[in-house]
């Protein structure tokens, strides 16, 4: 098998539209073929482009209303791609579109999966040298192996962040300088598309701008959401919590005697399992021993460091059906896989990053500081 080669790393600065020029001109080849690739499963559900058009103007109105910077650096990363600003706003929110798409479809066979993922915080008081790791295995469309970048973003307006990120997305998982990190995992209920509210992923890059940590709990907690996700968030300082969003609610999730926070795809607080229903078990049923099985690889370890961390994120109990997913056609017939493991030291601002774990093991480690460094274990 040829090697599978690392995510290339981009670094931008600058105001928001320079920076988002900048970025679609060094990530251009990746962009096109993230919006070819998402354009084309709408045109395989069945989605017309009048109604695609619309659900992308709306969103587009909401992202304005929210952090109007964001359409700046949007249109940037068009103009630096030469792509069509509709196809980052689609990027940007292809959750929120393509389940949109799904829910006033009948699913043919070739459409997507929806995101799988297992999310690990390990606070400072268990980890081996007192310092807090963040990490997750991003389960989803094999192919996207070639649309994933880190992103590197020298911010004048707050702190420096890093995030791994699909093509002509702002964010996903990350880190900031001021040692806050994000991951965030599918999550399904019978809320969703109850309202409109803002796109998941531009949530997750408004959290790594922050520098006040209680501030991007508030992010989190209180803004509106169009549809239902699990996001961990952690504090370099010695603190991490996990949401379960529903559109219009958050039930927090936090450490528990383990000093850990583990969690897939289903739904854990025993309160929101008393106030909404869970409708992603059909797709994702491995997530009730996906958890399992990490939190007990990592409680069998007196205390954990990153390489017990990789450890657990690569276990194939279950396989194909496993925390680290080889290559394989998924319930709709499209090949999904682990397509990346993140695993982040926020205070020390570093980032290992290992496409296909399946299949590779070696990682690159991206810094907010310093050049990325190949081959790390």
């Amino acid at each position: 098998m040829p090697q599978i080669q690392p995510f290339p790393f981009i670094s931008v600065s600058g105001q928001p539209y320079e920076r988002g020029l900048q970025y679609g001109r060094a990530a251009a080849v990746r962009v096109r073929l993230s919006a070819s690739r998402y354009g084309q499963t709408l045109r395989n559900i069945g989605y017309s482009e009048a109604s695609q058009l619309a659900l992308i103007r709306s969103l587009e109105h909401a992202i304005g209303e929210f952090q109007p910077a964001y359409i700046d650096e949007m249109r940037g990363i068009a103009a630096g791609a030469d792509v069509p600003f509709e196809d980052i706003v689609m990027i940007n929110a292809r959750t929120e579109v393509l389940a949109k798409a799904r829910a006033e479809h009948t699913m043919p066979a070739d459409a997507e999966d929806e995101d799988g993922c297992t999310g690990v915080l390990v606070l400072p008081s268990r980890s081996a040298n007192g310092q807090l790791i963040h990490a997750q295995n991003w389960d989803w469309k094999a192919d996207c192996v070639e649309t994933g970048i880190v992103l590197r973003v020298r911010n004048d307006d707050g702190p420096d962040y890093l995030t791994f990120v699909e093509a002509g997305g702002l964010a996903r998982s990350g880190l900031n300088a001021a040692g806050v990190s994000i991951t965030a995992n599918y999550l399904e209920s019978d809320r969703d598309f109850t309202q409109l509210g803002v796109p998941l992923s531009l949530l997750r890059r408004r959290v790594l701008e922050e520098p006040v940590f209680s501030n991007a709990l508030r992010v989190i907690a209180t803004t509106p959401k169009s549809c239902s996700n699990n996001i961990m968030l952690g504090m370099a300082e010695g603190f991490g919590i996990d949401f379960e969003c529903a559109p219009d609610e958050a039930f927090p999730i936090y450490p528990g005697d383990d000093q850990m926070i583990v969690h897939a795809n289903h739904w854990v607080s025993p309160i929101a399992r008393t106030k909404l229903r869970d409708t992603g078990c059909e797709n994702s049923p491995d997530s009730y021993y996906r958890d399992w099985r990490v939190r007990q690889l990592l409680n069998a370890a007196p205390k954990v460091d990153r390489r017990a961390v990789k450890a657990a994120l690569f276990d194939s109990f279950g396989t194909p059906y496993s925390v680290c997913r080889p290559p394989r056609l998924g319930t709709r017939h499209t090949m999904t896989a682990t397509v990346a493991m993140i695993v982040m030291q926020p205070g020390d601002g570093e980032m290992d990053v290992a496409p296909m774990p399946a299949q590779n093991r070696i990682f690159t480690r991206y810094s907010l500081q310093h050049e990325p460094l190949h081959e790390v274990v």
